[in-house]
C-alpha cells in the first residue's frame, strides 16, 4: 500500500541551467520545464491538504494523559493534579518537578486547548466544595477557577460526580500548565476505580487530560 504521508514530503527545488550572456532557446526551455514540473507538484501538494480530508496529512502536536491513583487532599490547601499515564504524546508531554508529574510542557508556541475531566468522590454526609484552577509557568491565570459542589453520600454510597471542562491558552515553547485544586473537606477526594461487575464495566480513571494544538500564535 502506497504510504500517503510520502506523498506529500516537499519536493525537492529544480536543478535549474545557469543563465549565459545570449538569449539560448534550448537553455529557456530546460528552465521552463523544471520549473512547470516543480509548481506542478506544488499545487497538487496544496490541494491535498487543502481539500475534505487535508487534515489527514497534518502533524500538529498533542497529549493524551491520565492517573490510575487516589488523589488525597488537606483541606482548604492549594494541590496539584498528577498524572502517572501517557496515552498520546506529540509535542506536548508531562514533566515531573519536585516529586510531581504534573507539568504538561509544549515544545512548540501556539494556541492550545486543554480539556481535563477528574472523577470525585466524597465520603462525608455533607456536601463539600472543590475549586479548580490553572497556573501557567507557575502563575495562576485569572479568571480559570471553577468551583463543583460533590454530592454527600447517601444511602451508605459515598457521592460521586465527573466535572470538566476545556480551556484556550495562548504558550510559548516550552511553556507549562498545571491543573491545581483545593476542597473544604478532607473527605473529598479524586478517585480511581477499578473495573467492576454487575454489570461489567472497565476502570475509571481519578483524572484526565488532552492538550491540542489549534493555531500559531497571531503576529
Amino acid at each position: 500500500m502506497t504510504n500517503l504521508y510520502q506523498q506529500l514530503e516537499t519536493p525537492a527545488p529544480p536543478d535549474l541551467p545557469s543563465p549565459g550572456q545570449v538569449y539560448d532557446e534550448r537553455l529557456t526551455s530546460q528552465t521552463h520545464r523544471g520549473l512547470l514540473v516543480y509548481f506542478r507538484k506544488l499545487t497538487n501538494i496544496l490541494g491535498t491538504v487543502l481539500g475534505p480530508r487535508g487534515g489527514k496529512y497534518l502533524n500538529v502536536p498533542y497529549g493524551a494523559f491520565q492517573d490510575t491513583t487516589d488523589q488525597a487532599i488537606t483541606a482548604n490547601t492549594a494541590t496539584v493534579m498528577t498524572f502517572n499515564t501517557t496515552d498520546f504524546s506529540n509535542g506536548v508531554k508531562v514533566v515531573t518537578s519536585g516529586g510531581y508529574a504534573s507539568r504538561l510542557t509544549v515544545s512548540q508556541a501556539g494556541i492550545y486547548n486543554l480539556q481535563w475531566s477528574g472523577q470525585f468522590q466524597n465520603t462525608d454526609t455533607q456536601l463539600h466544595d472543590v475549586s479548580v484552577w490553572l497556573r501557567k509557568n507557575g502563575t495562576d491565570v485569572t479568571g480559570s477557577t471553577g468551583l463543583i459542589s460533590i454530592p454527600n453520600s447517601h444511602g451508605g454510597v459515598d457521592g460521586h460526580i465527573i466535572a470538566g471542562w476545556n480551556y484556550f491558552l495562548e504558550l510559548a515553547e516550552n511553556d507549562y500548565i498545571e491543573i491545581w485544586w483545593s476542597a473544604t473537606n478532607t473527605a473529598v477526594s479524586l478517585q480511581f476505580y477499578p473495573a467492576q461487575t454487575s454489570p461489567t464495566r472497565p476502570s475509571t480513571a481519578s483524572l484526565i487530560v488532552t492538550m491540542s494544538f489549534v493555531s500559531n500564535l497571531s503576529a
